[in-house]
């Protein structure tokens, strides 16, 4: 595989895809390329119907340290409109869980991206930040939208009013991250929690996603419950807990 210097990198691992931001001269900023870039690559994974979780994150010891300000007029003149938007909005509404595995630097643009995603499970030298206040800017709506509903008002908006980094440890009281580990751990914790949602009924996985997101109207959730029926995925699961074996669920997602 040719690497360019800016680029993201995708390599699929039986049903578990990873996309990694790789831009080492500048701590894997994410370019104005690899922002257009990103909704087609989430594009080609939803079309898969072996790809049960996706994982995000960052080449060498760095998530993302923010979009690349070379590119800050471009993005300026989208406002909520902007590329960087597009891309978070289609890494949200992803199909499938979505995990963003972070070490080192995670501000700006990259905490848009990991706020974006199902899960966050950071190595404990991770560093959280959002900057737009330090340089002027106003962070997107939908992006400001999004971290209040993770973290409450409160918390959203000293990230966003004082534009200081905070460590691992301050992002799981707040609810920033998921899990925090040693970076000699994280690895690991990572496949075994991509196995286990491997493991589980993907037509749950997908309707748990949807209401919880609150993408599943009335006439939607009434559509999952009769999928539970219609699968067969109840039957092997209540049926492989008697048995006590592992469930073999057969329900896969329809190509987009």
């Amino acid at each position: 595989m040719t690497v360019t210097d800016a680029e993201l990198l995708v390599e699929v691992t039986g049903p578990v895809a990873t996309i990694v931001i790789h831009n080492p001269a500048r701590r894997n900023a994410m370019t104005a390329g690899m922002w257009r870039r990103l909704p087609g690559l989430l594009d080609g994974l939803a079309a898969d119907p072996t790809v049960r979780v996706l994982v995000l994150t960052g080449a060498g010891g760095t998530f993302c340290a923010g979009a690349d300000l070379g590119d800050l007029d471009e993005l300026l003149d989208a406002g909520d409109a902007s590329i960087a938007v597009a891309a978070e909005q289609r890494l949200a509404a992803f199909a499938r869980p979505t995990v963003a595995v972070v070490r080192g630097a995670c501000v700006g643009g990259g905490c848009q991206l990991a706020v974006a995603c199902d899960l966050r499970i950071a190595a404990d030298d991770a560093r959280f930040g959002v900057p737009p206040a330090r340089l002027g800017l106003v962070y997107p709506a939908p992006t400001t939208r999004r971290l209040a509903r993770l973290v409450g008002p409160g918390a959203a908006k000293h990230l966003l009013f004082t534009a200081e980094l905070i460590d691992a440890e301050r992002a799981l009281r707040v609810g920033l991250v998921d899990e925090v580990l040693p970076a000699d751990r994280l690895a690991a914790r990572v496949d075994d929690l991509t196995a286990a949602m491997v493991a589980r009924s993907q037509l749950s996985v997908a309707a748990a996603k949807e209401i919880v997101d609150d993408r599943a109207d009335d006439d939607r959730i009434a559509w999952w419950h009769g999928q539970v029926r219609a699968s067969g995925e109840a039957r092997e699961g209540v049926a492989a807990f008697h048995e006590r074996r592992a469930p073999r669920f057969g329900w896969t997602p329809a190509r987009p």
